[in-house]
């Protein structure tokens, strides 16, 4: 298989791979705690920025498009949705990933560099999550709610998905590297 026609079926692969990711969930707040982050941050680990940043934003299409691998389902009404901003910042936060753990990183360069991208999905995802919260429904969230809600809730579970990546990482890299 030639280099892009490998790099686009891995990326497909890891959209496939995101949408199940969704699907392992615990319901907490307005928000509830997936997988997603854990394969985002792998493929961009694995495939590099473009084709992690490409997987993400098929995923996202697929979603959008209707299918419903969101938490709450799919379609573009889903763009309403105080978690959409999350979902939008899969795409960055995969190439952030990507860009920082080039070449043949460490475990630790592998760590920081999901949690780089995990404060890309956190710049993206918690604006979106007010925005829609106050202006859109009107509930008129403060900023200390929007922050426990949004991300301070979750960030014990990140740095466990965090952890993930950085153990799989490199048994993974192994073997998409054999043909």
């Amino acid at each position: 298989m030639g280099g892009k026609t490998r790099m686009l079926a891995l990326a497909a692969l890891f959209a496939v791979v995101t949408a199940a990711a969704n699907f392992i969930k615990i319901p907490v707040g307005v928000v509830p705690i997936t997988l997603l982050y854990f394969a985002t941050a792998l493929s961009g680990a694995l495939l590099g920025p473009k084709w992690g940043a490409v997987s993400q934003g098929v995923y996202v299409a697929l979603g959008l498009v209707g299918l419903p691998i969101f938490t709450g389902g799919g379609g573009l009404g889903y763009v309403l949705q105080p978690s959409f901003g999350f979902l939008l910042g899969l795409v960055p936060a995969a190439w952030t990933v990507g860009m920082l753990s080039r070449g043949e990183p460490g475990p630790v360069r592998v760590a920081l560099s999901a949690l780089a991208g995990l404060g890309v999905l956190y710049l993206v995802g918690l604006p979106y999550m007010w925005l829609i919260l106050n202006v859109y429904l009107g509930r008129g969230m403060d900023l200390p709610a929007l922050l426990w809600s949004g991300m301070l809730l979750f960030l014990p579970g990140d740095a466990l998905k965090i952890a993930g990546v950085t153990a799989v990482y490199r048994p993974l890299r192994r073997g998409l590297a054999r043909r």
